[in-house]
């Protein structure tokens, strides 16, 4: 089984791109963040023509998240049950051939000083929750997107200029640990413990080319998934694409 994450940072731009990787590639799943459409603009569609399931959450200019799969999508939840009203959509579950797939688009953030920080870290104390009680439920699980967390400093390109920023502050990186704590496992770091495999490269000032960039795009998946775990890579070919997104799709590979 094949399951993908890739924050495409808007469908409508990047759909070309989408289209391609997935015929080229066949995953069993790929999930995306920040469509940035609106939920009756998504291209359901286009994906079923090719023979895709899908399932979206979307919204207006920002977030949205979607599920495309092979195989039929069951148990279709979204958003964080601690959060009702919420307007940001950010989280979209569902089980397909029997793993529980929880995609999300994690807080920015802004800055650690920002409101935007206390947003984060209430969204994050109720994403661990979901996430305890789904693991209950789902002994196959994954909860994979963009986590806007670089857990360790060897996932930064350069530890000291983002020392206690946003993304690699100490508070953030103890929510990350809080989830892996639950029992989840860091899928590329379970792979590949040491090495840099960025997934992020900001578009100014050449970052991609000069091989600088963060890993903030993440697959945790339960014991039963670590068991069957083959490989994971993050597929840098769509970063080198005309107008690609700035995250590149993370790829793990299960017996």
């Amino acid at each position: 089984m094949k399951i993908a994450t890739w924050n495409v940072n808007s469908l409508n731009v990047r759909l070309p791109h989408v289209i391609e990787w997935l015929a080229d590639n066949q995953p069993d799943v790929l999930v995306l963040q920040e469509l940035k459409l609106e939920q009756d603009k998504y291209p359901a569609a286009t994906f079923r023509m090719m023979g895709w399931q899908t399932e979206w959450i979307g919204q207006k200019t920002y977030n949205g998240v979607a599920i495309i799969s092979r195989h039929e999508l069951h148990d279709v939840q979204t958003g964080l049950p601690e959060m009702p009203d919420d307007p940001q959509r950010r989280v979209i579950a569902a089980t397909a051939n029997g793993v529980r797939i929880i995609n999300v688009y994690c807080v920015n953030g802004e800055a650690l000083d920002s409101p935007k920080f206390a947003y984060k870290r209430q969204w994050f104390a109720a994403l661990t929750n979901f996430v305890r009680d789904q693991m209950a439920k789902y002994p196959q699980l994954v909860l994979l997107g963009d986590f806007n967390i670089a857990p360790s400093d060897e996932d930064v390109y350069d530890p000291v200029k983002w020392h206690e920023h946003i993304h690699c502050s100490s508070e953030e990186r103890a929510w990350f640990q809080t989830l892996l704590d639950l029992g989840l496992t860091d899928a590329l770091r379970h792979v590949h413990p040491t090495g840099k495999h960025y997934t992020w490269w900001d578009y100014r000032g050449g970052m991609f080319p000069k091989g600088l960039g963060l890993r903030i795009d993440h697959q945790l998946i339960s014991a039963d998934l670590t068991a069957r775990l083959q490989d994971v890579f993050v597929d840098t070919k769509p970063r080198a694409l005309e107008r690609p997104s700035d995250h590149a799709p993370l790829v793990a590979t299960f017996k």
